[in-house]
């Protein structure tokens, strides 16, 4: 039920002159599922009070909840069509009184921490871009049919939930800005390995996938106590973002996992001075995919020792600078980091402060960039003294239809346990890097660089198929026309 909800709401927006793209699908289905979601909460936390003989104060004003403006109630709990706003007065409703009322939240909240606060700063970002009143009417309906209130339902709702933001990842060239393929991080995960008690901290938050698998990593890894849970849910998980449709898709996304009030931080990570760090600012682990190729002003880079306008260079200064002693990161970056001239001061920092035991050289397609990555798994507080590397080769070719999934990266989970030589994988000595360069780049010494070319009969034979091919589609054109 709840997916063919989803595809009906998509195809009412998609006939919504304000909203084109499959971002603003996302955003927009996702503030009316917030609101629907406090609306399930509220219910839930009044029903646990009553049954303790308490009262509940509900976060929402009265003529603010879900069942007063979006699907009013007759008194016997049937839907009152006569009270339910739409078309312009749906509209303006929501642009001129709900929105403003829900964005001075993060005004009167008492602080950061609480949910009210999270909803003041979703509705102080976003805006309502569905220009239509009918078909905002339209969209409430089907919202109004998705449930909260049990496991089972906020499962299947998160499942869907991630199957949109995959699509969202897929609709341009900075897709790996919203989407990590979970298989991956999955592997970094079982590679970093966080324990319940650790921090774990991602300051490049995107659709928050880096924390709702370790949330999902932590729950499973053994039976928690209430107090364990509590301290995974509110003690454990912190990030950064510093755009607002991905803060608001990180913050629905945990929601729907089952963390009530996320500790993400709508915020420019890099506008933080690293030099000023204090011990308590550190977190035990680090997992993030930070954006690559963009270009911070000179005034964000005097935040940083080693000075560099590429956002990925400065975002692994901020990681490493985060890490506590001892603790562990699992860092996706761009694989010209391992040998790129700019970066050369920051691979001499990583290897003397931080031991590099780990690279895993990714295949092209596991972003639907097509850019080429790698990860980087470092442990602060000891130099590297060998990298052990892994070269992800696949017998297909990935894509949108075939990506990435966890049998890929079973043999590598495997191999890094023990650091061992294949194929695949080899070691790199410190020591041989040279001092000039600092060059680190993936070099297989166990494949050879000799590239294989085709016969001139291989590739005349070829071109005879392709003409032949050409020959019978025009055919078949002229027996249609």
């Amino acid at each position: 039920m709840f997916e063919q909800c989803f595809k009906n709401i998509d195809d009412i927006l998609y006939k919504d002159a304000g909203v084109s793209t499959e971002l603003d699908y996302v955003e927009q289905t996702s503030w009316l599922l917030f609101l629907k979601y406090l609306e399930d909460l509220e219910s839930e936390k009044a029903l646990a009070a009553a049954l303790n003989n308490k009262t509940y104060t509900p976060i929402i004003d009265e003529k603010f909840t879900w069942c007063s403006w979006a699907y009013p109630l007759t008194g016997d709990g049937k839907y009152d069509k006569n009270r339910a706003l739409t078309g312009d007065d749906l509209k303006e409703f929501v642009d001129t009184k709900l929105f403003p009322y829900l964005k001075s939240f993060k005004q009167n909240a008492e602080n950061s921490d609480t949910l009210e606060y999270k909803i003041g700063e979703i509705f102080d970002e976003i805006k309502n871009k569905i220009q239509s009143g009918y078909c905002m009417r339209d969209v409430i309906e089907i919202v109004n049919q998705l449930r909260f209130k049990s496991q089972q339902d906020k499962h299947e709702l998160s499942s869907l939930y991630e199957d949109k933001i995959k699509n969202m990842g897929n609709t341009g060239r900075n897709g790996g800005e919203y989407y990590t393929p979970r298989p991956l991080i999955r592997a970094i995960l079982a590679t970093v390995k966080p324990k319940l008690g650790d921090t774990v901290y991602d300051g490049a938050v995107g659709s928050a996938g880096f924390l709702v698998e370790a949330f999902d990593y932590l729950k499973s890894s053994k039976n928690l106590s209430v107090d364990e849970m509590t301290m995974l849910q509110e003690k454990t998980l912190y990030g950064k973002e510093k755009k607002p449709l991905p803060y608001i898709i990180a913050i629905m996304n945990m929601i729907l996992h089952g963390i009530e009030a996320p500790n993400i931080v709508h915020t420019n990570t890099l506008g933080e001075n690293i030099m000023d760090l204090e011990e308590k600012d550190r977190f035990d682990v680090i997992i993030a995919n930070p954006p690559f190729g963009g270009k911070e002003r000179k005034e964000v880079q005097q935040n940083f020792p080693i000075k560099t306008g590429e956002t990925a260079y400065l975002f692994l200064q901020h990681f490493i600078k985060r890490l506590k002693a001892g603790g562990r990161a699992g860092i996706v970056i761009k694989n010209t980091f391992l040998s790129n001239g700019d970066a050369k001061e920051i691979r001499k920092e990583l290897l003397s402060a931080c031991n590099l035991y780990a690279v895993l050289d990714l295949p092209a397609k596991v972003f639907t960039a097509g850019v080429k990555t790698v990860v980087l798994f470092f442990k602060k507080g000891e130099p590297t003294g060998k990298v052990w590397y892994y070269q992800l080769n696949l017998d297909r070719n990935l894509g949108k239809g075939n990506p990435l999934n966890d049998d890929d990266l079973t043999e590598f989970i495997q191999l890094q346990k023990d650091f061992k030589e294949t194929e695949n994988s080899w070691i790199l000595n410190v020591n041989d890097i040279d001092e000039e360069t600092f060059d680190m780049s993936v070099k297989n010494p166990n494949k050879s660089d000799e590239t294989t070319y085709r016969t001139p009969e291989e590739i005349m034979n070829e071109i005879f198929n392709l003409d032949k091919q050409s020959g019978e589609i025009l055919e078949k054109i002229r027996e249609l026309v």
